[in-house]
């Protein structure tokens, strides 16, 4: 379980729900994983009512439990232990969903996707690959690139485009890419590391071969 997947199975019910779901509910969901990051992934914890709704900007209490208890209800939430009262905290799960949800989130962002780079001369994405019935990899790998672009001003494009080649690299199951093996993952954070520690050298030691081989004339950017 990490917070990658966990936004990613959150995101892909909203969009099946959207009668349903409210900001507060992405809110307090949110704010529950990170709480559960820091307490080091434990399996049950506690999620101290007054901290969790100055976190998000809930004054009432009402309003606080409403949406903790609609979370529970969705099934994202599984209340171990109930507080006594609104000043001590409620033990609480993260629920770890084993089987995928519907697919139409993927298939929206792919279209959406489509379109942006169309519309745009300078964009980042993904290598190109047909989709095949591996397309949820190759679905992930175009967000993940997709996610690179904000980074585009502040680092070169060659930089950029070995960090995503390294992370992108799929395992021999073709079931996850290296950056969703990471436990904890911040974007920002990384690149900085990459480019701090010098990892984009010209004999490129720290980046896969196969994957440079494979995409000697494939990149991020698409310059014109």
């Amino acid at each position: 379980m990490n917070g990658y997947d966990l936004s990613r199975t959150w995101f892909d019910w909203c969009f099946e729900n959207p009668d349903k779901i409210k900001p507060n509910h992405s809110a307090l969901y949110f704010f529950c994983i990170e709480h559960c990051n820091r307490l080091g992934w434990k399996k049950k914890f506690g999620l101290p009512t007054n901290m969790a709704k100055e976190a998000i900007g809930i004054k009432s209490y009402g309003t606080y439990i409403s949406t903790l208890n609609e979370l529970v209800e969705f099934g994202f939430v599984e209340m171990i232990e109930r507080s006594k009262n609104q000043y001590s905290s409620n033990i609480i799960a993260l629920s770890k969903f084993d089987k995928a949800l519907d697919n139409a989130l993927d298939k929206a962002t792919v279209k959406h996707a489509s379109k942006q780079v169309k519309s745009t001369h300078q964009s980042i994405s993904s290598i190109d690959k047909p989709l095949t019935n591996n397309n949820t990899i190759d679905i992930r790998k175009k967000e993940f690139s997709e996610s690179l672009k904000v980074f585009a001003e502040k680092y070169s494009k060659d930089m950029i485009n070995d960090f995503y080649l390294y992370w992108s690299e799929e395992d021999k199951a073709l079931k996850k890419f290296k950056m969703e093996k990471e436990e904890t993952w911040n974007t920002a954070s990384r690149l900085r590391r990459w480019a701090k520690n010098d990892f984009n050298k010209p004999k490129n030691q720290n980046i896969p071969k196969g994957a440079i081989d494979q995409s000697a004339n494939k990149n991020l950017f698409n310059d014109r």
